[in-house]
């Protein structure tokens, strides 16, 4: 097996880890009970342990980290601030999504352009975010710019990633009974490859929008 054949496969298998259906719905059976749960327990163990250390400039209780995220809410610098961030973090994801999702789409129905692309996309992905620091104020200055080029790096190879599991999730008999009734590559891609591939779509641009977050700079 050749580094070529080696790359795909890890492609491959990044694109069909399980992790990215691993989510609960937040009503009916599969409410996860555990969270609210978990959230209670940390609570008391905060505030007993706030009491234990008395200080509060080094461990603050839980009723003042309460009572100024409250007061941060009505304060509008930091509205300002939020509105800021969220729109640098949403046109990152936009970004990330047009140039990830053809690039996704082309890489799952196509073997070939999977192996062209996958060495590529593989290593460009290893390196780490904060290496793309200094050459995005080179290329983009300051200002938005570097900020949103970091948001859209981060979540390009999410939304790429579970486009191609999306694709390649689809049943091979779709397509076999479009071409038996004279269906074209176009209407394949529109009427199987667009809709069938939604869900690992979804899942991507979930995924990008939370790793935006953490790029925010």
């Amino acid at each position: 097996m050749n580094a070529q054949e080696k790359d795909v496969k890890r492609m491959v298998h990044a694109s069909k880890m399980k992790d990215r259906n691993a989510w609960r719905k937040l009503n009916g059976k599969d409410f996860n009970f555990y969270t609210p749960i978990a959230l209670i327990i940390i609570a008391i163990i905060w505030a007993i342990a706030a009491e234990i250390v008395n200080k509060p400039f080094l461990f603050p209780s839980l009723k003042s980290v309460m009572e100024a995220f409250f007061k941060a809410l009505t304060d509008l610098y930091v509205l300002r601030n939020i509105g800021i961030t969220i729109r640098r973090v949403m046109t990152g994801a936009f970004y990330a999504f047009i140039i990830g999702l053809p690039v996704g789409m082309i890489m799952g129905y196509s073997t070939t352009m999977l192996r062209a692309f996958a060495p590529f996309i593989n290593s460009l992905r290893q390196v780490p975010i904060m290496a793309w620091v200094p050459l995005s104020i080179i290329w983009f200055g300051l200002g938005d710019g570097p900020t949103i080029f970091m948001i859209a790096f981060t979540g390009i190879f999410t939304i790429i990633l579970n486009t191609i599991a999306g694709v390649q999730e689809i049943s091979k008999d779709f397509y076999h009974a479009a071409r038996s009734m004279g269906a074209s590559t176009s209407d394949i891609i529109k009427d199987i490859v667009l809709p069938g591939s939604l869900p690992g779509v979804i899942t991507g641009v979930r995924l990008a929008i939370g790793m935006g977050w953490m790029s925010v700079i």
